[in-house]
């Protein structure tokens, strides 16, 4: 296509002519799949590239190929930018600086995220408009968030789904025949990064905390694709309270006129915010007399857990689904009816079946914010931990929770990051290093992990797997490193260790 031509493929829709466009998508996983097949169905010329090769992808490609798409896997494969592309799309974690996207940039092609080809292939829905999209980033805290609104959403009678970061592509979601009243998007910033014509009808940044300055050249950086999510709101811009950065993004934000900032808090709210009055979470934005009146949504005894970040995720989603016009009930039966996906604080032994103690596993925190919030919700706490930092550090963490800590086992390639932070912060928490190499009767570094934190807790402690890193390391995913440790406390549990003796 030439360069006029290119210029076109900015302003292409659904119900545009994509014939001729040559689309090239870089990642062949989930949301590469979603974006290579659908640009396909809509007559656009696909070569999608991977440096892998799996059973897997290798299933994909060849279904693919009968469809007429180019896939090419193998190493080298996204070495070069093939030279007819007229539009590149991402999937997440795709560097910047990588050699693909910079040959994009020397030559003028467009590079669109899966969810700015999603915004683009929105259809109208029965009143004639694109079902509107509720979005949520953040550090930590957007899964949860998102499934919330979505059960909210679905209390009030709404044909909905969580999509985007938290599970079904964004693309899938918004080619599927059956129209959607309204979506729940999750957003991570490396999505953020590449979108730019996406308008959320109403968005939050629940927080932003160090995490990914492995990708990122500096928390600014960071902290601005999270603001993305506020570009362009029709209706509100929901944000923390308790994180300036959420709100000065808010400030910073291109908006619709008339688009409002709401303000979550664990305090009492004031006029144009939801928060806490006693145990009971109130709103005073979307009310008729928000200045001397306020809503009663639920109480805190309603949700899945009191913990504080989860109150404040249950606050973020309410705020969501208010700003959709959802009613009080709707808010209060759908938080009532949440429970979270699996690995997020989940309890897998406690009482006498724990014999004394409360085992827990959140092997979703993987960074220090998510661990944090973790941590503050129990105590005493032995706290298993370590994974890949990503370039995070710990000394303001092990500084908050250090008087909880009954002991810590700590994992994993970064182990010695936190072991550091805890001799500078909390000398006196007796750790525990377990190396690659150390195993045990219940199996591998997690199955030893698990001795030495049985060792360490005495009865009425918690043992909480809120790692702070990634962990890939040693385990395909956060799912599998929970899993792993759900499993050694079973076995444990079932054949504790002989005690010993003279």
């Amino acid at each position: 296509m030439s360069e006029p031509g290119r210029s076109r493929v900015e302003g292409l829709r659904r119900g545009d002519d994509w014939d001729g466009v040559r689309a090239v998508v870089a990642g062949f996983g989930v949301s590469g799949f979603a974006a290579a097949d659908n640009l396909t169905h809509i007559g656009a010329q696909v070569t999608a590239l991977d440096d892998r090769r799996t059973d897997a992808l290798g299933e994909r490609a060849e279904l693919l190929g009968v469809l007429g798409a180019d896939v090419r896997l193998g190493p080298g494969s996204t070495a070069a930018l093939p030279d007819d592309a007229d539009v590149l799309v991402v999937s997440p974690g795709w560097r910047p600086d990588a050699p693909l996207l910079a040959q994009a940039a020397a030559r003028g092609v467009p590079v669109w995220s899966e969810v700015e080809l999603a915004w683009r292939l929105r259809d109208a829905g029965p009143d004639g408009r694109p079902a509107p999209w509720l979005a949520v980033t953040g550090t930590n805290g957007k899964t949860t968030t998102v499934r919330m609104l979505e059960s909210i959403l679905r209390a009030a009678g709404l044909t909905t789904v969580a999509a985007g970061n938290v599970g079904l592509p964004l693309t899938e979601a918004v080619m599927d025949p059956t129209p959607y009243d309204v979506v729940a998007v999750e957003l991570s910033s490396f999505q953020l990064h590449h979108t730019r014509s996406v308008a959320a009808q109403a968005a939050v940044c629940l927080n932003v905390a160090e995490d990914h300055l492995d990708w990122y050249p500096d928390m600014a950086a960071y902290a601005a694709d999270k603001g993305r999510v506020y570009a362009g709101v029709e209706r509100a811009c929901v944000y923390n309270l308790a994180d300036p950065v959420t709100e000065r993004l808010v400030r910073e934000a291109d908006v619709v006129e008339g688009a409002r900032a709401v303000g979550f808090t664990l305090g009492t709210p004031g006029v144009g915010m939801v928060g806490l009055v006693e145990d009971i979470l109130a709103d005073r934005a979307f009310v008729a007399e928000r200045a001397t009146s306020a809503a009663e949504l639920c109480t805190v005894d309603d949700l899945f857990s009191p913990a504080p970040h989860v109150v404040e995720d249950a606050l973020a989603a309410a705020a969501l689904a208010r700003a959709h016009g959802v009613e009080q009930a709707a808010v209060r039966d759908g938080l009532r009816a949440f429970r979270p996906d699996g690995h997020r604080i989940a309890v897998v032994a406690e009482g006498d079946a724990g014999r004394g103690v409360r085992w827990v596993d959140d092997s979703k925190a993987t960074n220090p914010h998510a661990a944090r919030s973790s941590l503050l919700a129990h105590d005493p706490v032995v706290w298993v931990a370590g994974g890949l930092a990503k370039g995070a550090r710990f000394d303001d963490l092990v500084r908050d929770v250090a008087g909880r800590l009954r002991g810590a086992v700590l994992l994993g390639r970064d182990r010695h990051v936190i072991a550091a932070a805890l001799a500078r912060h909390a000398p006196e928490v007796p750790v525990v290093e377990v190396g690659d190499g150390e195993t045990s009767a219940r199996g591998g570094p997690m199955g030893r992990a698990v001795e030495a934190a049985a060792h360490l807790a005495r009865p009425g402690d918690t043992v909480l797997l809120a790692p702070g890193c990634a962990s890939m390391d040693q385990f395909t995913d956060y799912a599998a490193r929970g899993d792993a440790f759900a499993d050694a406390v079973r076995e444990h549990l079932a054949h504790p260790p002989e005690p010993d003796t003279d």
